[in-house]
């Protein structure tokens, strides 16, 4: 690379894909801002960290991953014959790289938490929105391109759908640093067969795989579907996300009724107390207050927050808020079937009884306590659906087909089936007896 060609480009040494160049542009101005450098402390997989001790990625990582890999699959569709504008180009590396903008502390484990009827893609929009009045316009495609409302439809296509640049990116990433082999994924087959159907991607086009990359997608597929059970939704995982979820839900529940606890729990993080006392919900996005205080909530005010509560003099929120900051879970066990109302019966009982023993409650508080220790839930995932967006295949006659009719896949049929497993949370030494279980 000539000296020239070395100052057009900032280059990031990223574990999963190699070097990565990013242009010194509006891309680099965009990577500069404080919206996007908070996405290097948010963990890429909330409390995953805390399971496997490798998955300390954050979304910053997977931010300049997925605008990576959308680099790669702009320069194969185009050396293949579609045209596409330098001014496209950037505008589709900007949507790739702020996909995810708008998550919040910890990812995906407070998405519903903090704010009522909440999607973090609705947030990234509200930034992209703002980060365009600060840019003069510079990000309108872009926005038109995280939309689906841009002229050539299937630029959003590599944005979001069933094989996107954020999943192909995710997969690859996690897998590595969780060290969960099954999550390998042929990223860079996948991107190589990826063709737009019809050719020149007027408004008529969308993305196609080429069938010499069906078995890379099926893998895709099946490493997706892994990864949510041996990672995503492992049980240690969704431990950890209880008795989180149970801190934040107490100490709400004391800055809202008022109660003495309040000015401990103002100790914590000013961002956090905001979305904890106030109801605050999906339409108020785009309020100054929200927004402001939504961009100064990373990881660090959770954790911060949880440490100043263990001084609480609640014994319940100082007890969760020392459970999460030490890992002391409680355990997950997935059950067969839907527990019937004698079982929650005969659980509830007994962590009632335990709540006693330890000290939590008292016979007037443990049955208003007990919600904060005893979780019953179920855990559902489907790995493909050939309803919503089907991944569409090129086949050698030029045809377009949906990937699970494909003769040779037929075994992907059976990734459109939602998996749903019911499991309880509970504290280890509460001693419940959940009977016969499905590990």
């Amino acid at each position: 690379m000539s000296l020239s060609a070395q100052q057009r480009f900032k280059i990031f040494s990223d574990p999963v894909h190699g070097f990565i160049s990013v242009p010194k542009n509006l891309i680099m101005d965009l990577i500069q801002t404080p919206e996007v450098q908070r996405l290097r402390r948010i963990r890429q997989l909330g409390v995953g960290h805390l399971v496997f001790p490798g998955a300390e990625h954050t979304r910053f990582n997977h931010a300049l991953g997925a605008m990576a890999l959308m680099h790669d699959a702009l320069t194969s569709l185009s050396n293949k014959g579609t045209p596409i504008a330098p001014e496209e180009h950037t505008a589709a590396l900007a949507a790739a790289l702020l996909h995810d903008v708008g998550h919040g502390a910890f990812s995906h484990t407070l998405e519903h938490e903090l704010i009522r009827d909440f999607h973090h893609e609705e947030m990234s929009r509200v930034l992209l929105v703002h980060l365009n009045e600060r840019f003069d316009g510079a990000l309108s495609t872009a926005i038109e391109i995280f939309d689906g409302t841009h002229a050539r439809p299937w630029m959003h296509q590599l944005v979001s759908s069933q094989l996107d640049m954020d999943r192909l990116d995710y997969l690859r990433r996690d897998a590595f640093y969780t060290g969960v082999a099954e999550g390998e994924v042929g990223v860079q087959r996948i991107i190589k067969t990826l063709r737009v159907h019809p050719l020149q991607g007027a408004a008529n086009s969308r993305i196609t795989v080429e069938s010499k990359g069906i078995y890379a997608v099926e893998n895709f597929l099946i490493s997706r579907r892994l990864m949510y059970w041996q990672v995503y939704l492992h049980k240690t995982v969704l431990a950890g996300d209880r008795v989180l979820h149970a801190a934040l839900r107490r100490a709400r529940r004391h800055l809202r009724a008022g109660s003495s606890e309040t000015d401990t729990i103002r100790a914590g993080s000013r961002s956090l107390c905001f979305f904890l006392e106030h109801d605050i919900t999906a339409d108020q996005l785009d309020t100054d207050t929200v927004r402001t205080h939504y961009c100064q909530l990373d990881d660090t005010d959770v954790l911060f927050s949880l440490k100043q509560w263990m001084e609480s003099d609640d014994p319940v929120l100082a007890d969760l808020a020392r459970r999460f900051i030490n890992r002391d879970f409680f355990r997950v066990t997935f059950l067969g079937d839907a527990p019937a109302d004698a079982d929650r019966a005969a659980w509830r009982a007994t962590v009632r009884d335990w709540l006693l023993r330890e000290g939590l409650s008292t016979p007037a508080t443990a049955a208003d306590d007990l919600p904060f220790y005893l979780h019953v839930d179920r855990s559902r995932h489907a790995a493909y659906a050939t309803n919503h967006d089907p991944i569409a295949i090129l086949d050698r006659s030029g045809a377009l087909r949906e990937l699970s009719q494909m003769a040779d896949t037929a075994s992907i049929a059976e990734l459109n089936d939602t998996v749903v497993k019911p499991y309880v949370s509970y504290p280890k030494s509460a001693g419940v007896d959940v009977g016969a279980v499905s590990e």
